[in-house]
């Protein structure tokens, strides 16, 4: 008699859940877990020393070299750099396909931010040290484990250090990877290192767009050009109608202008105005509402602005030219995993044996790229506890990071298989 989708989605389950159980009492599994808690005070190193190095959205590279360099001292083959700044190291196994252990390098921190990077006890403090120097400490505390005790796995393990994952990087390291012919194809499963803790999953790729609008106009004299279109007006008159578009709470979506810029005086009627808008949502379709509501809001401004300057302007200044444009700064799709997902199974399994409690997420990670594409991949934390995410005072208290270091070895053994 054939079982029904989901007796066969838990009888999965059951299996993959005493693969794991098997897995964590192995002489080696006990051995490695032995040695990441004796580790502690090394892994803290590596992520100040990386921290310390600046990497704003497309400055990456000295943290790139900085990483090849610590593959090849573990030990990792073909370690090599791509054409757009992504490090890879690879530790073979015996079968066809990578799972794919990655880390992004680059902050949000312009060039020149100041990096007081410093360490207080358990604490770790400054720009980065969590986002994502978590990852990449807990991706290079896996790559040493497997250099100082043998684990034998089936599927190979490729280590990657990608570029631009946030802000204007829009994901442009994953997407290059996930284009290239190496890889595209190869790569089976993709546990994605992103900041600190152990209490989630990002199964579910949150969608978004993000757009600069862009207003121009003749400009001029706020006395004797009076009554001339003016863009930053255009802008407001926009703004105003746009935030009046009804979002559902089902799917979330949402919408922020946080950018405005233009004008070069207060007497001075600018030539130009832009601001910067981000849409999310959980839904394609949804985001496509308001990426029209948007267009829509901006044309009737200009109408307005423009009704409203012919009537003010002597009839020798007239006609003036009003011009737009929305350029696309940043396009991340949308994806989820299936119930029955092998590598969703895993984690789970993992977190059950572990004692852990976790719970699944839909956001914007590398991880969009594979799961748009129907592959299976997932976003966890590197362990430890992390704050201040994004700003100066940015925070990692390495309290609770073997849990996660622990968490990210079965989950890898698991997928890759590991032979009795």
């Amino acid at each position: 008699m054939a079982l029904s989708p989901r007796a066969e989605v838990s009888q999965g389950s059951s299996n993959v859940q005493q693969e794991v159980a098997r897995l964590a009492v192995l002489a080696e599994v006990r051995s490695a877990f032995a040695w990441l808690r004796a580790q502690e005070a090394q892994f803290a190193h590596w992520q100040l020393e990386l921290a310390r190095i600046a990497a704003p959205p497309f400055g990456e590279a000295a943290r790139s070299a900085w990483l090849a360099g610590k593959f090849r001292e573990l030990g990792l083959d073909d370690v090599h750099t791509d054409d757009v700044g992504n490090v890879f190291g690879i530790h073979p196994g015996y079968g066809k396909g990578y799972v794919a252990l990655s880390a992004h390098l680059d902050t949000v921190f312009p060039a020149g931010t100041p990096l007081n990077i410093r360490q207080q006890g358990g604490r770790l403090y400054g720009p980065g040290v969590s986002d994502n120097g978590a990852g990449v400490a807990a991706m290079l505390a896996i790559a040493g484990l497997l250099q100082a005790v043998r684990v034998r796995h089936a599927l190979p393990f490729v280590f990657i250090g990608n570029v631009g994952e946030e802000g204007e990087g829009d994901l442009r390291g994953m997407r290059h990877i996930f284009s290239a012919s190496r890889w595209k194809e190869s790569i089976s499963y993709s546990l994605v290192l992103d900041g600190a803790g152990s209490d989630t999953i990002v199964a579910e790729a949150l969608g978004s767009r993000r757009f600069e609008v862009i207003v121009r106009g003749p400009g001029g004299h706020s006395w004797s050009d009076f009554g001339a279109p003016n863009p930053i007006v255009v802008l407001a008159r926009a703004v105003q109608a746009f935030a009046q578009t009804p979002v559902p709470s089902s799917p979330k979506t949402t919408f922020n202008i946080g950018v405005i810029r233009g004008g070069t005086s207060v007497n001075s009627i600018p030539e130009s105005a832009s601001m910067r808008v981000d849409i999310r949502s959980t839904s394609t379709a949804e985001i496509e509402r308001l990426e029209s509501a948007l267009r829509l809001a901006l044309d009737r401004a200009v109408e307005e602005e423009s009704l409203v300057a012919e009537a003010r302007a002597p009839a020798q200044r007239r006609p003036f030219g009003l011009s737009t444009d929305i350029v696309g700064i940043g396009n991340r799709p949308a994806g989820e995993l299936g119930a029955n997902a092998r590598i969703l199974q895993v984690i789970r399994a993992v977190d059950a044996q572990l004692g852990n409690s976790a719970q699944i997420q839909r956001a914007s990670t590398d991880a969009n790229i594979p799961l748009s594409l129907g592959r299976e991949a997932i976003a966890i934390g590197g362990g430890g506890i992390g704050g201040g995410a994004h700003t100066l005072q940015e925070w990692f208290d390495c309290s609770g990071r073997e849990l996660g270091l622990k968490r990210i070895l079965l989950a890898l053994l698991a997928l890759a298989g590991v032979s009795a």
